[in-house]
């Protein structure tokens, strides 16, 4: 776990000597296990998860484990296939989910080591889901349009995830010890009850629980209401406290960039912020050429001061999307002193410079965060108060 944590703080200070001037000087972090790649699958959302639940088996004196993304993966399908066919085939069978989904999995099958079940029985050292999910969507769409699920389908869809993800073990053995996957999971000691989803949006109530209208909610979980600085709070206060957090937004947006290793959420027309060279060089450019100016990501630059209304518009006009899932474990800030979240995606360790992790700024968590996920200990005594988690 030492080499871990020292290879990722040599990546992260590593920015200046590959031409980008950001200079990270870590604050906290909360160990983590070593990155992954979902490759060619929509499997975020677990792989994420996963990395969270996997940090706290390390906080809880547990010990390093490698926990298997698709066996929770698979049962994830077979649920959706059950919703989407209930729904009159207006279920979302998509790739994509949210954290929740990880833990109503578990719940009802428990979970297996990476090394028992890999979830690839193909030709390929990396997931990759296309093919599969096309066959997943035909065989969905028979049912549907038949009214019924004969013993064929059911058979049909046993074999087609036997085929691409492997079959599933009734029993393993684990370290010298025999295991069903229910009984490995007892024996983690891990409670998916302890486990909360916050937001805020201003269109809900602060306080209470709401369905957040994102496709991925397929299954349509409530999550708890914040007002934007005490969702901050929390997410720091956990961080500062040994817990991580797994974080759900938006990537979509220019200012985020896996190969430079950020994602900003800049104020290009604030040039009175700058000064010196800085300054008298961005005056001179025009607005147009001033974005591709901080795109390139040489240096920081001032970034936008996100407020509720301003978090609530990104949301409604659709420009602040559900995309993707990660795992924040860390905080660190650049040069200028100002707040980034160190966070691990689940994208390999060769599609940048970092090690796979990458820094998020604060302006761009505020604005672009669907909802967090973290233990019920790690929300600060005063929300859980407003919230009534004991």
């Amino acid at each position: 776990m030492k080499s871990l944590i020292l290879s990722c703080v040599l990546a992260l200070s590593a920015s200046a000597v590959f031409g980008q001037g950001y200079q990270f000087t870590e604050v906290v972090k909360v160990p983590a296990t070593p990155v992954k790649n979902q490759a060619a699958t929509g499997t975020c959302w677990c792989f994420a998860t996963t990395s969270f639940m996997e940090s706290e088996l390390l906080r809880m004196g547990k010990g390093t484990y490698d926990l298997s993304e698709m066996f929770i993966v698979r049962q994830k399908y077979m649920n959706q296939l059950q919703d989407n066919y209930l729904r009159r085939g207006e279920g979302n069978i998509g790739q994509g989910s949210l954290s929740h989904t990880f833990m109503n999995a578990y719940r009802q099958v428990g979970i297996v080591p990476e090394e028992v079940y890999t979830g690839i029985n193909y030709d390929s050292d990396r997931h990759n889901h296309s093919e599969m999910v096309r066959f997943m969507h035909a065989l969905a769409d028979v049912a549907v349009k038949a009214k019924q699920r004969s013993p064929e389908y059911d058979k049909l869809i046993e074999n087609l995830f036997d085929t691409y993800l492997g079959k599933l073990p009734e029993k393993f053995t684990y370290k010298g010890k025999e295991y069903t996957p229910k009984s490995f999971a007892e024996s983690l000691g891990l409670n998916m009850d302890d486990y909360i989803e916050l937001t805020s949006f201003t269109h809900h109530p602060y306080y209470v629980k709401f369905d957040v209208e994102v496709p991925d909610n397929w299954e349509h979980s409530l999550m708890y209401n914040l007002p934007l600085d005490e969702m901050m709070e929390t997410v720091d206060y956990a961080l500062n406290n040994g817990y991580t957090v797994c974080w759900d937004g938006d990537v979509s947006e220019k200012g985020f960039s896996f190969t430079n290793g950020v994602a900003i959420n800049p104020e290009v027309k604030k040039v009175e912020d700058l000064s010196g060279t800085d300054r008298a060089r961005f005056e001179k450019l025009g607005e147009k050429e001033r974005l591709e100016e901080v795109f390139k990501f040489e240096h920081p630059y001032p970034e936008i001061n996100v407020t509720p209304e301003v978090r609530q518009a990104g949301f409604e006009s659709f420009v602040t999307t559900d995309d993707h899932l990660m795992h924040v474990t860390g905080i660190t800030k650049d040069q200028n002193g100002t707040k980034y979240y160190i966070t691990k995606n689940s994208w390999g360790t060769d599609r940048n410079k970092f090690g796979g992790y990458l820094n998020m700024s604060e302006s761009f968590v505020r604005a672009k965060t669907i909802y967090v996920m973290v233990h019920k200990d790690a929300i600060p005594k005063a929300t859980k108060a407003k919230l009534g988690i004991k």
